[in-house]
């Protein structure tokens, strides 16, 4: 993998971690329910849920990609296809500026853990994400499976770094959320940068 793919993946993800999605809505949430003192258990809940997300996605996808160029021309394909839907799902509802919700915190440390972690690592459509994702940054060139370990642990770590920010500046992030023009702003640019990846993984050259 060389460098310039990797510091195109770290830009792409760093966009969509700012994007407020459930996991984040989740952290505000807290943070502003239980202060500082939520930001640890937050942060790791995050970290674990990531880690069991991105873990899920690549069992077997390296195989895959590694098995043919074909394959990897089909994985390539289906993912780009599935950005640019989910893309123009995210830039509609820009347009329709929908208003967030934020939900309702535990009272423990321990379930409020347990609710981030299943936020973030058990939900079905964050995982067809990352298969989609992360294939896009990969070299056909070079092992598949060890490209995608290194872009997960970026990823991985690019989100702890999110999540802590969000929790500590939770008040701010909660009043710039609440403003119809900041969600109309993050969703036509989330949307705007998924279409984008679809294309691009669309019109790029396959492997021969």
């Amino acid at each position: 993998m060389s460098i310039e793919l990797w510091l195109a993946f770290v830009a792409a993800s760093a966009v969509l971690l700012v994007i407020p999605g459930p996991t984040i809505l989740t952290v505000i949430s807290y943070s502003l329910a239980q202060g500082r003192r939520a930001t640890v258990p937050l942060v790791a809940a995050v970290a674990l849920g990531d880690s069991t997300a991105l873990a899920l996605s690549l069992l077997g996808l390296g195989a895959v990609l590694a098995s043919s160029a074909f394959w990897f021309g089909v994985v390539k394909t289906a993912g780009g296809l599935y950005l640019i839907y989910l893309g123009v799902r995210l830039f509609r509802r820009g347009v329709a500026s929908a208003e967030i919700t934020l939900p309702s915190a535990p009272g423990s440390r321990r379930r409020l853990f347990a609710n981030t972690w299943l936020v973030t690592a058990l939900n079905p459509k964050g995982i067809v994400f990352f298969v989609a994702f992360l294939p896009q940054f990969v070299s056909p060139g070079a092992e598949a499976a060890r490209q995608l370990w290194i872009l997960a642990v970026t990823f991985v770590l690019m989100a702890i770094v999110n999540a802590t920010l969000y929790a500590v500046f939770a008040a701010a992030a909660q009043r710039m959320l609440s403003s119809p023009r900041a969600q109309r702003g993050f969703n036509l640019a989330g949307g705007t940068l998924l279409a984008a990846a679809g294309v691009w993984a669309l019109l790029a050259r396959r492997p021969a």
